[in-house]
């Protein structure tokens, strides 16, 4: 970490400042972008976090000469995106399932043969917590590489006390020895195992009085999740699982009305989680439940892609009804093997015609708040943790309508640049 760091020249400093809160209906255009196309704005860190953000000439009146001096060039400047819906653990892959997609087959006709999660689950289960820390390690790469510093990073592919503890111990030290922030989520519930097939309710009663009670003893989530699905757990297994784990200090989230309405959007409602995640089948009366407990709606699109999907959420009657929305890549081997926050940026507004604004603040400052981390991450403000990128673009909405392109050629976390494509920018 640098002791004190200032970026000058660039064309646009998207700071999102704004209220101390979830960004909601016209708020969420609102970006709060200095030096628009006129290389004026300008950021001062020290320590790691950030001092100012302004006019390039009240910034360089503070530049002390210890500072370091990087000139963005007339380049896009802007907070590190917030992944708020990530499972980035796992052993092998499910290319072959990619390529029975491709010829037809659902996505639950796969989980209905033993592949989909039950696959990576049996590949995660034979590998050590060594051979998993070096595998996500490549993930975290790419994360970085496409402009994220922060991910909610799930567990779910042990189903087994001893692999659920052991992949959230790979999260956890993935948070302390990478550059990359991790915020751990238990999602023990995330299917049935096959040793439990004709015995559901014996898996529920693992996860409640053994798996949850370990996770909260050794500290090692923040949230519980469960996938409230046909196939997966109902809606009363689900709240038991998460009163449970809000009896032990869990943050709850869920990922409701993917594949169906499962009765997960009213159930988040009910408990009053922080996120509903998914969301596909969600219409007028989920969303309804979800502003009346102003739960967070965490909208995957890319998840819609690369399944061969048509069903996207309904993002606009979201804005429209009030919620602050959150999109993240739902980033796992199988369902949506991707890291790119820019594609779901792109497909936030080909397939949910939302404003790159909307998007933006969808994707960094209301996923930080969902994640608790709205006064650390999120927008560029003062006291805030300096992790941003310099993206190459001159406009923002550059980054959704070029798709397919790693745009950041410089990305810093605390204050340090962990990523460069260019020895002029880091």
């Amino acid at each position: 970490m640098v002791g004190s760091l200032a970026i000058i020249g660039c064309s646009q400093l998207v700071t999102l400042a704004g209220p101390r809160r979830p960004r909601i209906g016209r708020e969420m255009r609102e970006l709060s972008i200095i030096g628009d196309g006129i290389r004026d704005g300008a950021m001062l860190v020290r320590e790691g976090r950030i001092v100012q953000a302004g006019a390039r000439d009240e910034v360089e009146k503070l530049i002390d000469a210890d500072c370091e001096v990087v000139d963005a060039g007339g380049r896009v400047v802007m907070p590190g995106f917030v992944d708020a819906h990530t499972h980035p653990v796992f052993a092998g892959n499910r290319a072959d399932e990619f390529e029975l997609r491709a010829a037809g087959k659902t996505y639950q006709e796969i989980a209905e043969a033993g592949g989909g999660i039950k696959s990576t689950v049996r590949k995660t289960r034979a590998a050590s917590e060594d051979d998993l820390f070096e595998a996500s390690k490549r993930y975290c790469d790419w994360f970085l590489r496409t402009g994220t510093t922060t991910v909610e990073a799930k567990s779910g592919y042990g189903l087994t006390l001893a692999d659920e503890v052991k992949m959230l111990r790979v999260i956890r030290r993935l948070d302390e020895e990478t550059p990359l922030h991790y915020v751990p989520t238990f999602l023990g519930a995330h299917t049935v195992p096959d040793e439990f097939k004709a015995n559901r309710s014996g898996y529920v009663d693992l996860v409640v009085n053994e798996m949850i009670p370990r996770v909260a003893q050794e500290g090692l989530a923040q949230f519980c999740d469960v996938f409230c699905e046909t196939g997966a757990f109902d809606r009363d297994e689900s709240r038991r699982i998460l009163l449970a784990a809000g009896n032990f200090g869990l943050k709850l989230r869920v990922h409701a009305d993917q594949l169906s309405l499962s009765g997960g959007s009213e159930l988040a409602a009910e408990l009053g989680a922080a996120t509903a995640d998914h969301l596909e089948h969600a219409g007028e009366s989920q969303i309804s439940h979800l502003k009346s407990a102003n739960v967070q709606p965490v909208l995957l699109p890319a998840s819609v892609l690369m399944i061969g999907s048509q069903r996207y959420p309904n993002a606009r009657a979201m804005i429209e009804a009030g919620l602050a929305v959150v999109l993240a890549t739902d980033f796992n081997p199988g369902s949506s093997p991707t890291p790119s926050m820019p594609l779901v940026v792109t497909l936030a507004a080909t397939q949910m015609k939302m404003l790159s604004a909307e998007a933006i603040t969808a994707a960094t400052i209301n996923a930080a708040y969902s994640l608790e981390l709205g006064d650390e991450v999120g927008s560029l403000e003062a006291g805030k943790r300096a992790d941003f990128v310099i993206h190459d673009c001159e406009d923002y909405r550059e980054l959704g309508c070029f798709a397919g392109i790693e745009h950041p050629v410089g990305v810093f976390v605390n204050g340090s640049c962990v990523m460069r494509r260019s020895q002029n920018h880091c």
